[in-house]
């Protein structure tokens, strides 16, 4: 066992780290103070680390701006001060650089962020991105732990690294890619809302069984900066004591404290049109949107705060002359983010379905719907089967959603009690349509927090020293598979799917899947290629099953491709193998049934790019 046990939360806003110290007597989780540049010549240690990078153009700051005690004079800086230079210079600023791994039609390992910025210089790939907070965390971490302790190194410890539960496979291998490029050795992966629970778990010790009993439904609520997950765990009993399994995770959406920060920027950029006459050009609307993030962040945090000025400045010769000033006052906060992004619905209120307009600009598939309770009514309604295998006392009737009995909120978001408060009164109200009982809210420490040291309590969890969530794989996973029917002019043969990864499947295990009942071929020595996909609502489907399914059942995803040996020409029968590695990391291998060879099946991130 490594000397620590290392939680990372590489989160779309903010990166945090936790550990456990397995050397000391008193394994409790211990949060890790950041050291980085908060101010031109400035270093500090703060508990979380803006997940944001700014690209100096050498000549806007003084020499050693942005020194750090383990280097000097770097052109890129990453957290605090890229933050706040980054509201002031948005062309050279990079943030939610995470948002774009799940991204199926632009390959987040190209320079493309910041996006429509006219800087080249500053061009840097959401992967790189990653590379730059993950190599940060350890050389911040080896200053302190391992300038005398070799060994000490952060890439040495056991590590878990988080994820949207929501990020598919092609997300998470980009994720494990990036950290084993910092050179992280024994690295595993945690679905962010699990890792919530864990932290709450943590935070009460053995209290937990009090909190909790069997039949229970906890739902997660996860409303971070980039993405609304949610996910519900079961409370099941096995031999006398009480198990928690993860039953159900929501699909990735693009919604989050961006959408709000935008939001925000909106409203304020109409009022200074319409009280000062103000056009604001792209360069001062998104300085503004970084202004709007930080006066969010600022009073969610604080209730007392009733307002934060904000500050845009001009443009051309006469640039502080020309700054404009106005107030974002608190009601109007929170008006915003309640009635746009928390409204009160009935739980049959699904979201509006998105409105192609010819040409789009190319960047995220942001939600079209805002409104984050009507997601989690489609979530609730779309998983009753799957809850209800597990729990039949929370069967509802037919065409209503399966609701929980306790709810745990995590991400920034909810640091303020009124949206806390408008998710609860949503779900009270549903229950009470139906003659439920009404869920509680389960209490979580620092929201900021929660998920690092969550994934640094399940380190000691595998070594026996506290409890597991079981599920295994959050999604079903299948390749399509074309009908060999005669052609017919006007009309696509249609396509199946076969199942290649059951949802639950279990990390370290394999499946083999036979081809020759399908008739799975492809030519020796040319690519080949299948269309790829998942699910997060078949639960039911098992390895090798080829099904048809109905429009929003299944999620296509950038196809998987091989090329089987080097002789060209050859027909050749294959087979599939499935690896859910202990990792967390999906593995598809195609096996020449022929010769047994192994062939990777890679995702071709650069497939689809005539949409987003």
């Amino acid at each position: 066992m490594s000397r620590y046990t290392v939680g990372i939360d590489l989160g779309t806003t903010n990166t945090a780290l936790a550990y456990v110290d397995n050397a000391a007597d008193d394994k409790r989780v211990q949060p890790f103070a950041i050291t980085q540049v908060v101010a031109s010549g400035s270093v500090e240690a703060r508990k979380t680390l803006p997940s944001t990078a700014y690209i100096s153009a050498g000549t806007e700051l003084v020499a050693g701006a942005l020194n750090l005690p383990w280097r000097s004079e770097d052109k890129v800086v990453l957290g605090a001060f890229a933050r706040d230079q980054g509201a002031k210079v948005p062309t050279r600023f990079i943030h939610s650089a995470k948002s774009w791994f799940g991204h199926n039609s632009i390959d987040p390992e190209s320079a493309i962020l910041p996006a429509n910025s006219p800087e080249q210089d500053a061009k840097r790939a959401p992967t790189e991105v990653a590379k730059m907070l993950l190599t940060h965390l350890r050389e911040a971490w080896n200053h302190e732990f391992a300038s005398d302790d070799a060994s000490a190194d952060l890439i040495d410890q056991e590590v878990t690294l988080c994820v949207p539960a929501s990020f598919d496979a092609n997300a998470r291998n980009l994720t494990v890619a990036a950290a084993e490029a910092v050179g992280f050795k024994n690295l595993h992966l945690l679905e962010e809302p699990q890792a919530a629970i864990y932290s709450w778990i943590e935070a009460l010790g053995d209290g937990w069984r009090k909190e909790l009993k069997k039949g229970d439904l906890v739902l997660v609520v996860d409303v971070g900066g980039g993405t609304s997950d949610f996910s519900l765990v079961a409370i099941t009993e096995e031999a006398g004591e009480l198990q928690l399994r993860r039953v159900a995770v929501g699909e990735h959406i693009l919604l989050g404290g961006d959408n709000m920060d935008l939001a925000l920027a909106y409203g304020v950029a109409q009022r200074l049109k319409q009280e000062k006459s103000k056009k604001l050009d792209d360069w001062q609307m998104a300085a503004l949107v970084q202004q709007c993030r930080k006066a969010k962040e600022v009073m969610l945090a604080d209730s007392s705060i009733a307002s934060q000025q904000l500050t845009i400045l001009g443009r051309g010769s006469s640039v502080i002359g020309g700054a404009l000033k106005i107030e974002l006052q608190r009601e109007t906060l929170q008006q915003v983010l309640l009635e746009g992004f928390f409204p009160e619905i009935s739980a049959d209120e699904m979201p509006a379905r998105p409105r192609r307009r010819g040409f789009r600009e190319q960047g995220l598939p942001y939600a079209s719907d805002a409104g984050i309770t009507r997601h989690l009514a489609k979530f609730l309604n779309q998983h009753a089967d799957a809850v209800t295998e597990l729990l039949p006392e929370l069967t509802p009737e037919p065409g209503q959603p399966v609701l929980p009995t306790a709810v745990l909120f995590n991400g920034g978001v909810f640091n303020a009690d009124v949206l806390r408060d408008r998710v609860m009164e949503t779900l009270y109200s549903w229950a009470e349509d139906v003659g439920a009982q009404e869920p509680r809210a389960l209490e979580q420490g620092k929201l900021d927090l929660a998920v690092a040291h969550g994934a640094a309590y399940l380190g000691l969890a595998r070594a026996g020293e506290g409890i597991r969530i079981r599920g295994g794989s959050a999604r079903s996973y299948y390749i399509g598979i074309e009908s060999a029917e005669p052609a017919v002019p006007g009309f696509e043969p249609p396509m199946h799917a076969m199942c290649v990864v059951p949802h639950g499947m279990e990390e370290g295990t394999s499946i083999d899947i036979s081809g020759a009942e399908a008739g799975l071929c492809i030519y020796t020595g040319e690519p080949g290629e299948f269309q790829f996909y998942s699910s997060t609502v078949r639960t039911g489907d098992k390895p090798g099953e080829l099904i048809e399914f109905d429009e929003g059942e299944l999620i296509e995803h950038n196809p998987v491709e091989t090329a089987l040996g080097e002789r060209k020409g050859e027909v050749a029968e294959i087979d599939l193998r499935s690896n859910f590695t202990d990792i967390g990391v999906l593995q598809l291998l195609c096996v020449n049934a022929n010769t047994q060879e192994t062939y990777d099946l890679e995702f071709n991130v650069r497939h689809h790019d005539d949409e987003g």
